[in-house]
């Protein structure tokens, strides 16, 4: 089976928001077996526009990452982190 990942690209305006989303959401993603592959603040953006901080997460599969984001706990993140930042978000299958 493969692999699912979380790709996000953040803007953050509000660091202290932000630091409420990581420790809320850290946790979730470990219940769901996921793991930080990447944290990249200062992404060296070749082509299109700097979105900020990415954010690579693997799963086990990709129903596991759906899982995660869909969770309740993960929602409850989602709504401090919404209010902290700009979000780009997309769940890919690994190949």
């Amino acid at each position: 089976m493969s692999k699912g990942y979380l790709i996000a690209n953040l803007k953050e305006h509000d660091p202290e928001g932000m630091e409420k989303f990581k420790q809320m959401s850290g946790p979730t993603i470990g219940e769901y077996g996921g793991k930080v592959l990447v944290r990249e603040p200062s992404p060296d953006v070749r082509e299109g526009e700097n979105l900020g901080t990415v954010v690579l997460i693997e799963f086990e599969s990709i129903d596991a990452a759906r899982k995660f984001y869909e969770s309740e706990k993960y929602q409850a993140a989602k709504a401090i982190r919404e209010l902290a930042a700009k979000a780009h978000l997309v769940l890919v299958e690994g190949v």
